[in-house]
């Protein structure tokens, strides 16, 4: 299992961080722990899924 911070998962989906932290909020991605500053950390295999499923739908 290979983690991403919020700033790589914002990068890897080309959407601001702002953006990254609601969904986690919404549970429409979801957080496998954080860190120690409380900033959510994701799974990559996660995102990805999450990514390709957002583009199937009409876009992040």
């Amino acid at each position: 299992m290979t983690l991403m911070t919020t700033e790589q998962v914002a990068e890897f989906l080309d959407v601001k961080v702002e953006r990254v932290r609601r969904l986690a909020r919404e549970n429409l991605l979801v957080a496998k722990q954080q860190d120690d500053q409380g900033e959510p950390i994701f799974d990559k295999d996660d995102v990805e899924k999450y990514k390709e499923l957002a583009q199937r739908l009409g876009g992040i």
